[in-house]
């Protein structure tokens, strides 16, 4: 690249890590690292810091923690840092105005969706949920709405017929990051062309919420496949088994099988899948997870409960 950019990089979860280790990677001067506190994870509580932090540590780069942007010390600090540029990617927190006008470059954002498809908290679980066959990733800048910023670069990504969130997302995070550094480079080099949105084409990606979740009888199987795949392997689709306990069964991997049943009649089971129908249409459940217990196949967790051709799931 012609030159480097004084930045500050703002990020939290594995998401974040393959966009920090190019900035670095790539030149830049990372000033400061913002990341979310360390928090309770785990059986035991214990603090566990945010994957940028660990990688931030590992090059020695300056962590900041706040708990709120908007604090005077903290504001202080991002000042004292001199950033040219912002960089926030999967950062957890809203930006404030005193922020987003601080660097002369602006605040430029990875975003996990071709923009202005999929605004919101879960782009690559809706994605899946709602059957794309390609998604993407942009680099856009940070304004007063939610992802509504102009983008600066743009990369199309294909979907797999069989993959969920866990591949995509991985898959996606390598690809903001190649695309954070063409932007950073346009950036560096005065050639970035900032390019608005068009907001009649705009489409919601909100935070996925527990009745997303739910698995409902009757349903079109390919769409239960689908969310089953947007939702796997966090934070999990699940189907509610009969009985007073309220149990769960998630669902972490699905395929749509011929033929009709009545919701949640058991047609098969053969390992790895557990055949069952959805009304209109078939799915055999491949890989579920009971409640505080391992992940297993369907057949597997059929054969446990001494489940039988004719009985019903649900």
């Amino acid at each position: 690249m012609s030159r480097s950019l004084r930045l500050v990089f703002m990020g939290s979860p594995d998401f974040a890590v393959p966009a920090l280790r190019r900035v670095v990677s790539d030149g830049h001067d990372v000033a400061l690292v913002v990341t979310q506190p360390d928090r309770p994870a785990g059986r035991g509580y214990a603090l566990r810091p945010p994957a940028v932090k660990v990688l931030a540590a590992e090059h020695r780069l300056p962590v900041l923690q706040p708990e709120r942007l908007k604090d005077p010390a903290v504001l202080e600090a991002l000042a004292a840092a001199r950033p040219g540029a912002i960089v926030v990617v999967a950062f957890g927190q809203f930006l404030p105005k005193e922020v987003r006008e601080l660097p002369p470059l602006g605040c430029v954002n990875v975003h996990a969706s071709l923009l202005p498809k999929y605004r919101g908290a879960a782009p690559i679980h809706w994605a899946l949920i709602r059957g794309e066959a390609e998604t993407g990733v942009s680099i856009m800048r940070i304004d007063a709405a939610m992802d509504a910023g102009p983008v600066l670069v743009q990369r199309r990504v294909p979907i797999a017929a069989e993959e969920d969130a866990g591949s995509l997302h991985d898959r996606l995070a390598e690809e903001g990051a190649a695309a954070l550094a063409d932007g950073l480079g346009l950036l560096a080099e005065g050639r970035a062309v900032w390019r608005p949105q068009d907001g009649t084409q705009a489409t919601q990606a909100p935070k996925i919420t527990d009745a997303e979740c739910r698995l409902s009888l009757p349903a079109d199987p390919a769409a239960l496949v689908n969310r089953v795949r947007g939702l796997a392997p966090s934070p999990g689709a699940y189907l509610p088994l009969p009985g007073a306990r309220g149990q769960r069964l998630k669902v972490l991997r699905a395929a749509v099988r011929p033929g009709a049943a009545a919701p949640g009649a058991i047609l098969e089971i053969a390992e790895p899948a557990l055949v069952i129908g959805t009304g209109p249409g078939t799915v055999a459940l491949l890989e579920v997870q009971p409640e505080g217990k391992r992940r297993m196949t369907g057949a597997e967790f059929a054969r446990g409960q001494h489940l039988a051709r004719g009985a019903s799931i649900v």
